[in-house]
């Protein structure tokens, strides 16, 4: 009776060990730009200015916008491939039983290209038209129960 709860208490701490003892991935990509201090916006997320780092969770296409005085704001569309150890197959033994981290760093560089000046007589057109826009009343509303409820 003694050695079959040794036995079963050498068990339960085989098994703590094997859970806690569990590895994971950690995901990070980093944004650099040329000239650097670009302001750098990943699907919408503003991340700061570059050199930029992020971790994230899923592999797939990240839209990326960058933004610098004097230079074009830039918008690209960067893939993030899942690694060979981590498919379909391979992902649930690299999250849960491998006992070490496994690290996946991406590294992006971008230069920026500088940006035209404007010539300002097209810009002071393009304010004018604008403006006259502007100006332009909206088509009415409808009245009655169908404008009320905003058609």
């Amino acid at each position: 009776m003694k050695q079959r709860a040794v036995r079963s208490s050498a068990v339960a701490v085989v098994v703590l060990c094997a859970c806690l003892t569990t590895g994971c991935v950690e995901r990070r990509y980093t944004i650099r730009t040329d000239p650097p201090g670009a302001l750098v916006i990943v699907n919408g997320e503003e991340i700061g200015p570059s050199p930029a780092s992020k971790s994230f969770y899923y592999y797939g296409n990240r839209e990326i916008t960058l933004i610098r005085d004097g230079y074009k704001t830039q918008t690209v569309i960067e893939p993030i491939p899942a690694p060979w150890w981590d498919n379909l197959l391979t992902e649930f033994f690299t999250e849960n039983l491998i006992p070490y981290s496994l690290r996946d760093e991406r590294e992006y560089s971008y230069k920026l290209e500088p940006a035209a000046p404007t010539p300002e007589g097209a810009l002071r057109d393009r304010a004018e038209g604008l403006r006259a826009e502007s100006r332009t009343l909206p088509p009415p509303r409808r009245g009655g129960f169908l404008g009320w409820l905003g058609f």
